[in-house]
């Protein structure tokens, strides 16, 4: 089983150094989802030395195995933000090198402020094994634990 990335280091550009990265907040409106698969979008920013350079929401193509991780992929995310995600999500993340931060909550602009901070953190993914199963993101009831 691959384990939880919570530490925020592998998200966020280390202070003072000249680097890109491009990640990736599963968004419901303004807030942080819950559930990485079946968020409404996903809030893509682009933080280049130190300060945000783009930033741009993009439809969830479907909750359906591998397809968001290479969806994500093929968009330049380098790291997904989230609050929870299953194991087998974190396993195709992890086969494209996506890093993953679960366990985050809050408004969406106050997480990219941290992000470019670098005081972002982490915690246990806030999905439990076998709660995203055999749903996509219309469904209308939640399975996940609080």
């Amino acid at each position: 089983m691959v384990e939880a990335a919570n530490t925020a280091w592998n998200c966020q550009i280390k202070s003072g150094r000249d680097e890109q990265m491009l990640i990736a907040i599963a968004t419901d409106g303004e807030y942080v989802s819950p559930h990485f698969g079946r968020c409404q979008t996903y809030t893509i920013v682009d933080i280049e030395d130190g300060k945000v350079k783009s930033k741009k929401e993009v439809k969830n193509p479907g909750h359906e195995p591998g397809v968001i991780p290479s969806f994500l992929h093929n968009h330049g995310a380098k790291c997904i933000v989230c609050g929870g995600m299953g194991s087998r999500a974190m396993g195709f993340f992890e086969e494209l090198g996506i890093d993953r931060l679960t366990g985050v909550e809050g408004k969406v602009v106050d997480i990219i402020t941290e992000l470019v901070k670098g005081t972002l953190e982490g915690s246990e993914s806030a999905c439990t094994p076998g709660a995203g199963r055999g749903y996509g993101i219309e469904k209308s009831e939640c399975d996940h634990a609080h």
